[in-house]
């Protein structure tokens, strides 16, 4: 995939003399998405730009690989809905069929969605499809590595209300809903990565999600034996996490935010950051007094080995809001992290409110 080298640092001098203001990230990212659109064929918009309630394409899914993780969840309500992180057939216009403007334009508006480690650590999640396709080279049967195969789509129109955009691939799952005056839903947010550290070669000791298995395996070493026995919830990971499209099964468990240090209490602090922050800043920083404002009632849990390259899990939650980790594939070296808000999840709130306001007003 061909990206801009400089757009990390034009946006860290933009954001470092400009403030920074949630009300604004709607009409950023419809500017963003509107460019975008104008570049296409009309046969790219087919493939990218859907209605609102474009409906699901069940066929389309019945052609994809199985999911074993997930045989029980519900199907997607529409084509909006319809996320996962696994390589298989999806709706959308991949970036290997846009010419090198439009590439431009939509590293552009996925810009617009994160941070600049958000950005960074996604297309590094992109690159990593040229690691896999060496290391799974001869391998039959297997998916097709291809750090272009990523798909922007476009729901609704650009700045009318509601409106949304999605960015997905194998490991990476970006979703954003706006309506209304209020900031984005950002959520789900899915970032993955196969290997979780690349062991040979130019790119030898690379962890994109390096820094989401410190802070959790931080956290859990500094709790004493008490602390431990309430924390730890299973002596052996789950081979998945457990809020995978179409199921949000998780509860808040383990140890409470009142049961914590004031050091332990800082180091999951760090962790809901790092996973809220990697969207962009100024409505990662409303989510997170949202977080704060309910800090009693947040549990951190883990599973699994505490050491590194043993299979591991851990979640942080307080009711609906939910942070995920799984590294247990690939002899623990395959991660899957997830920010999960299922009062938030594209923008169900969102829509509610909009739509109540908009009745309120006839």
């Amino acid at each position: 995939m061909k990206f801009p080298h400089f757009l990390p640092v034009v946006l860290t001098l933009a954001t470092a003399t400009l403030p920074l203001r949630a009300h604004d990230a709607s009409a950023e990212m419809a500017a963003s998405a509107k460019s975008f659109v104008a570049t296409l064929s009309d046969e790219q918009k087919a493939k990218a730009v859907f209605a609102w309630d474009a409906a699901f394409d069940s066929g389309l899914a019945a052609k994809s690989p199985p999911v074993a993780t997930s045989n029980a969840a519900l199907p997607p309500s529409n084509e909006r809905t319809n996320w996962h992180f696994i390589p298989r057939l999806r709706r959308g216009l991949p970036v290997k069929e846009m010419t090198q403007e439009q590439r431009l334009l939509a590293q552009a508006l996925l810009a617009t969605g994160l941070s600049n480690r958000g950005y960074t650590k996604a297309v590094s999640i992109m690159s990593l499809e040229s690691v896999l396709a060496v290391l799974e080279a001869g391998k039959k049967g297997g998916a097709v590595r291809d750090p272009d195969n990523y798909y922007f789509s476009i729901f609704g129109t650009p700045g009318t209300e509601p409106w949304a955009w999605r960015v997905e691939g194998h490991h990476l799952s970006l979703n954003f809903t706006a309506a209304g005056d209020a900031a984005p839903a950002m959520t789900p947010s899915f970032f993955g990565t196969n290997p979780g550290e690349v062991k040979d070669g130019a790119r030898a000791g690379t962890r994109v999600l390096g820094k989401e298995e410190d802070l959790g395996r931080e956290l859990v070493k500094s709790l004493d034996e008490a602390q431990q026995k309430k924390a730890i919830i299973l002596a052996e990971a789950p081979k998945e996490i457990m809020d995978v499209p179409g199921r949000n099964e998780s509860k808040a468990d383990g140890i409470a935010w009142g049961e914590l240090k004031d050091a332990q209490r800082e180091t999951l602090l760090k962790l809901v950051r790092e996973y809220l922050f990697r969207n962009r800043p100024d409505v990662a920083a409303e989510e997170l007094k949202k977080v704060q404002a309910k800090i009693d009632g947040l549990h951190f849990a883990w599973a699994g080995g505490l050491d590194r390259g043993q299979p591991h899990y851990y979640r942080v939650q307080d009711g609906n809001f939910v942070l995920e980790y799984d590294n247990t594939q690939n002899d623990a070296n395959h991660v899957h992290s997830v920010w999960r808000d299922f009062d938030h999840d594209f923008g169900v709130d969102l829509l509610k409110a909009h739509l109540d306001s908009a009745h309120s007003q006839k």
